[in-house]
């Protein structure tokens, strides 16, 4: 089973700290949009889910760049060859940190916690799966 959430829980976040290595990791983003942008305050928008997304998007790399964070790939889904799921998610990114650490100081950041505004405008939720060093595929 598999559900779209906005944010990680208590559990998820202690466990991801306790697997730092120190090493660069990759975050695999499953992402689904709202149809329509809606904001927690309230406001007006015109905005469809994708593109309030984008702006937290231009805002993750105005903050996270100068950190080492980098957008490795980003696009959409098309469809499923193997599995699945058709539907569930409606754009992929893959983004590496330099470490955990710089990641966790993430959430702490205040430029990045005013840009999660338009995240969660944007997303229905999302699916974030942590990716690091020991598989060689070939």
């Amino acid at each position: 089973m598999t559900e779209n959430v906005l944010q990680p829980t208590g559990d998820q976040v202690r466990a991801f700290r306790d697997r730092a290595t120190g090493e660069p990791i990759s975050m695999l983003n499953l992402l689904r949009f709202k149809p329509k942008a809606v904001y927690e305050d309230g406001r007006e928008s015109d905005l469809s889910g994708e593109e309030a997304y984008q702006l937290y998007g231009e805002a993750f790399n105005e903050i996270m760049g100068p950190k080492g964070a980098r957008v490795i790939y980003s696009g959409e889904v098309r469809g499923f060859l193997i599995g699945e799921g058709e539907g569930a998610w409606d754009a992929v990114a893959v983004i590496e940190y330099p470490s955990t650490q710089v990641m966790l100081d993430m959430f702490r950041n205040e430029e990045y916690q005013k840009a999660q505004q338009h995240r969660a405008a944007g997303l229905v939720g999302q699916m974030l799966v942590e990716c690091g060093a020991g598989f060689s595929f070939g």
